[in-house]
Order: structure tokens, then C-alpha cells, then sequence
């Protein structure tokens, strides 16, 4: 019989993340999320893959430690906490999520966008400091206006649809 493909998540991860891989007779998940760079470097050479989000940071010398590693999966867009030239030169199959945060992301720039548009921050200052200059604080219409974006990637492309 072969041995489980083993993975370490170092990160906190969703249960919802997590859901596909769990359960899975070929694959041991262990969840250890309170490592430290020390004690990630004496572990991770019992995994296969190791599962990360921003925290943990993926150095040459993990890398070098995990003689068994064979992916690294990144749970978010960035990879900037991975030594990507290590694990290139390891031959660790590096791999992100870069579609993951895009709806959030336009959502949460089309809110800024009307946020900016009829001065909400400013009004609550002042409603909150006791004040309440309505006339002040009118902001503009979106309505007829055209919205500019610099490029057209994912977000881009949401953030179009949503205005």
C-alpha cells in the first residue's frame, strides 16, 4: 500500500478551503498553525506539500529542509512569502489562488468608489463629532458618469460589471 500524500498547513485556513483535500484516504492533512520559523524548519521534512497564506514565510532554507516537498500551495493571490527561486531550483511546484479575492476586491472598490462620490467619510467625522452640515456633504451623482479603469484584468472586469 502507498503512503499518504502528507501536507502541512502552516496558516490558518477556511474549513471551506480545507474542504476538498479532507477525508481523502490518500491524502494526511496535520494543521499546525502556531510554528515557528524553528520549529516549521524541523517539521517540514516529514510533508510532501505545505500550505500557506501570508504568515508563514517560505525560505530557501525550508525549502532546503523539506526533502520530501514537493508542492507549496499559496491560499490567496501573493506569493511574496515564498522564495520562488528556491523552490524552482528544489523543483517544488509553486501554486496560488489568483482568482480568490477577486470578487471581494471589486465589491470593495466600487463601495470606495461611491464612499469618495457622496463624502461619506467625511459626513460621518462630522455627524459623529455632533455636527451635521447636510449641504456640505451632498457628494456626486454616479449616475451618467463614466468610470476609467488602468488595465482590464479580473478586478478590473468586475469592478465594470458591478458599475
Amino acid at each position: 500500500m502507498t503512503q499518504p500524500y502528507r501536507v502541512l498547513v502552516s496558516d490558518a485556513l477556511s474549513e471551506a478551503g480545507l474542504a476538498p483535500l479532507v477525508g481523502r484516504p490518500e491524502i494526511d492533512i496535520d494543521q499546525k498553525t502556531d510554528l515557528t520559523p524553528a520549529q516549521l524548519l524541523t517539521e517540514i521534512g516529514a510533508y510532501d506539500a505545505l500550505l500557506v497564506r501570508s504568515a508563514t514565510q517560505v525560505t530557501a532554507d525550508v525549502i532546503a529542509a523539506g526533502k520530501k516537498l514537493r508542492v507549496i500551495g499559496r491560499a490567496g493571490v501573493g506569493v511574496d512569502n515564498i522564495d520562488i527561486d528556491a523552490a524552482t531550483q528544489a523543483g517544488v511546484i509553486v501554486v496560488n489562488a489568483p482568482t480568490g479575492n477577486v470578487v471581494a476586491a471589486a465589491e470593495h472598490t466600487v463601495a470606495m468608489l461611491m464612499s469618495l462620490a457622496r463624502n461619506i467619510p467625511q459626513a460621518d467625522q462630522h455627524v459623529r463629532g455632533g455636527q451635521w452640515k447636510r449641504a456640505t456633504f451632498m457628494g456626486t451623482e454616479v449616475r451618467d458618469k463614466t468610470l476609467g479603469t488602468v488595465g482590464l484584468g479580473r478586478i478590473a472586469q468586475e469592478v465594470a460589471q458591478r458599475a
